[in-house]
């Protein structure tokens, strides 16, 4: 657990169940491994009679792959558990104290949906957990699929509570939302929490035999999806024109990047509710409209990550809060948008170019591209490593910087 005189104590701020959230994001990067390199015939994922096979009669590097992925699993699942529940004990804490009370009157309201948030990741987590390391699990899965549906249902609902909340005040009183406090895309965040309980209900849709399971699936993750599509849609509008105004808050620079793992997030739900319309109700679709829409959503990521970066470096963010001495809990913000490129670039890739055949798997170009989406990961493992050491280390002298919202 986190030191007692660590940052992350000293100044608590419920932005901190990211790192719980980039830890579990990170676990489904290696899970990606699996995924498209394993052949799991019979089941649209791999599980573990598939893994076993592998590690009896695959190729070297194949059982290599697979090693270091149970590994990475295994490694970020327990870490996104023990800070996800170190989350809870600490807020529980933080909600007896003022500034907790304050928070519940100002926008960073919304900065308690990354409760829920991490939470939904945890599920999905929970469920990789249980094909790579769980033997015969596929023979029961179709009694799992409504708990995990009804879990899922459960956190939103939650979410929903907060989200009712914090608009019931903004909304029916007036000035109790700060329009120059909004000059970043920090108000995504109930958007995002919804998009993850939609990719959690998504799953059955992609993996049931049952009809009246994937029929429920495809309903109740619609909406929770586009509910999540028109709150960021409401949120980056008037967030744009906030920053017009006052340019970008400097502590909420992550923020402008959230759109990149929400659309991975909300992307691999479309594609699980397409399966499932294909499986279970022979709704055909071809593979070059497949590797469009992820192609689109690409597009859209890529724009953003580069407008992210461009205003952090011109305010010096890198330089201050990664690798100076200034903490801000928001900093964990950073690792979704490169985990969710990784796992993105993995679908564009085998479910967009090889699914197309515009490329061959395994070829060359096959693995120039998948070096990309490795770099991201990566990249992203050392920064988690970086800000856990600044912020959940004992260190009295650091101080953490309060975010815009």
């Amino acid at each position: 657990m986190p030191k007692p005189h660590s940052a992350a104590e000293q100044n608590y701020s419920p932005l901190y169940f990211l790192a719980s959230l980039g830890a579990g994001g990170l676990a489904v990067t290696f899970f990606m491994y699996l995924m498209f390199w394993v052949p799991h015939p019979g089941q649209p994922v791999p599980v573990f009679e598939d893994l076993i096979a592998v590690l009896q009669n695959g190729s070297t590097p194949l059982k290599a792959a697979v090693v270091i992925a149970i590994a990475g699993i295994a490694v970020f699942v327990f870490l996104n558990v023990k800070l996800l529940l170190w989350n809870f004990a600490t807020l529980s804490r933080f909600k007896k104290t003022d500034a907790y009370r304050t928070l519940r009157q100002t926008n960073g309201e919304t900065t308690l949906l990354a409760g829920p948030l991490a939470t939904a990741m945890t599920i999905n987590g929970g469920f990789i957990v249980g094909l790579v390391f769980v033997p015969q699990l596929w023979s029961v899965v179709e009694y799992l699929f409504p708990a995990a549906m009804v879990a899922f249902v459960l956190v939103g609902i939650w979410a929903f509570r907060l989200i009712g909340h914090f608009l019931g005040r903004v909304l029916a009183e007036g000035g109790a939302f700060d329009m120059t406090a909004h000059n970043s895309f920090a108000q995504l965040l109930p958007a995002f929490a919804l998009s993850m309980v939609a990719v959690g209900l998504s799953a059955p849709a992609a993996m049931s035999g049952n009809t009246v399971v994937v029929g429920t699936s495809l309903v109740l993750s619609t909406f929770f999806g586009i509910t999540a599509m028109l709150y960021a849609t409401y949120a980056s509008v008037t967030a744009f024109s906030a920053m017009l105004m006052h340019g970008t808050a400097r502590e909420a620079g992550p923020t402008l990047m959230v759109i990149v793992p929400l659309l991975t997030v909300l992307g691999i739900m479309m594609l699980r509710q397409n399966h499932g319309l294909h499986a279970a109700f022979d709704v055909h679709g071809a593979p070059a409209e497949t590797l469009m829409l992820l192609a689109r959503i690409l597009t859209v990521q890529i724009v953003f990550l580069l407008l992210g970066t461009l205003v952090m470096l011109r305010q010096n963010y890198f330089g201050d809060f990664v690798f100076g001495s200034k903490l801000s809990p928001g900093s964990y913000a950073l690792v979704c948008p490169g985990v969710a490129l990784s796992v993105m670039l993995h679908f564009f890739i085998n479910k967009g170019l090889t699914g197309a055949h515009v490329i061959d798997k395994f070829s060359l170009a096959y693995w120039v591209l998948i070096a990309v989406a490795l770099a991201s990961q990566w990249a992203m493992i050392a920064l988690v490593l970086r800000l856990n050491q600044q912020h959940f280390k004992a260190d009295p002298s650091h101080t953490a910087a309060v975010p815009a919202e």
